[in-house]
């Protein structure tokens, strides 16, 4: 059976995925408003196309790299991966993630341009870990440290990395709302693991759920929510106690994923959890916008 070249890329891209990337910067450029009530379109952009750019790349190396190590398999759970399906080459899949890349950078650039060393500081590592999440010699996802790369890159950076962009400083504000994004969307990360648990146990995956067992995995989602909710309450300290009710809707998405998790085996359900989490990090952004304009 053949398939596109579009729809291949389309699959290996895993679109499911970039509520990660784009939320950081949505969020990031809204508080970076709120607190100057600065906003450089032209910034925003670059900001936003080089962090998406550096999440499909990821996908991309991930869906090479993980066949090369034979972790898809055909027990495999998930969606589809365009390489260990046949569907793709490894080396036009490992090509395409390399121009990811090299688009990313160019974002960057204009970003040096207005902001100067603090976007090598951030962009060098996180192009390098684009590809070393899951190659390299010491592979982030192979060694259980999953979650903490995307609290720190896709929460903590991204953040505080995206208000810097807008108004050259780097407000506390950040941290809190970085954390806060960072943990919701590591529970992306946690349910894809607990789901692939029982296929990465026999590749030399050693993820979290691996390491640990499923009742670990599921307790470590559970806290992920948790601390994103509660960590909320920290906007009291800082002077915006309405922001603190964003997180609100997603505690109760939460109390459903998790229900789901302990009722149930991994299967097509996973899936659909995923797609909830996605939507609870997006919900997350759009209720910090409209409080944010609203001034509630």
């Amino acid at each position: 059976m053949t398939h596109s070249f579009l729809k291949c890329c389309f699959l290996a891209a895993r679109p499911k995925t970039l509520p990660a990337a784009i939320v950081p910067v949505w969020a990031g450029c809204v508080l970076a408003w709120k607190l100057t009530d600065q906003f450089d379109v032209l910034l925003a952009l670059c900001t936003l196309g080089g962090a998406v750019a550096i999440q499909i790349a990821t996908n991309f190396f991930n869906d090479a790299i993980d066949s090369k190590n034979g972790a898809d398999t055909e027990r495999r759970l998930g969606p589809t991966r365009v390489t260990a399906s046949g569907m793709m080459k490894s080396q036009t899949v490992m090509k395409i993630a390399t121009g990811f890349l090299g688009l990313a950078a160019l974002f960057g650039w204009v970003l040096f341009q207005a902001r100067g060393w603090p976007v090598l500081a951030i962009g060098i590592p996180s192009l390098f870990l684009a590809y070393g999440y899951t190659g390299g010699p010491f592979p982030l996802a192979y060694r259980g440290m999953g979650e903490l790369f995307v609290i720190l890159f896709f929460g903590l950076i991204a953040v505080t990395g995206t208000v810097f962009m807008q108004t050259g400083t780097w407000p506390r504000e950040a941290l809190l709302l970085g954390f806060q994004i960072g943990l919701l969307s590591a529970i992306l990360i946690s349910i894809n693991n607990l789901r692939d648990r029982s296929e990465d146990s026999s590749t030399g995956k050693r993820t979290l759920a691996v390491r640990f067992g499923p009742k670990v995995a599921v307790l470590i989602i559970w806290l992920e929510i948790k601390l994103a909710v509660f960590s909320g309450l920290g906007w009291f300290a800082f002077g915006h106690p309405s922001f603190a009710v964003a997180g609100v809707p997603a505690f109760f998405i939460g109390l459903r994923i998790i229900w789901v998790l302990l009722t149930r085996e991994p299967g097509p359900e996973s899936n659909r959890l995923l797609a909830l989490a996605a939507f609870q990090l997006v919900l997350f952004a759009t209720l910090f916008q409209l409080i944010a304009k609203t001034n509630f």
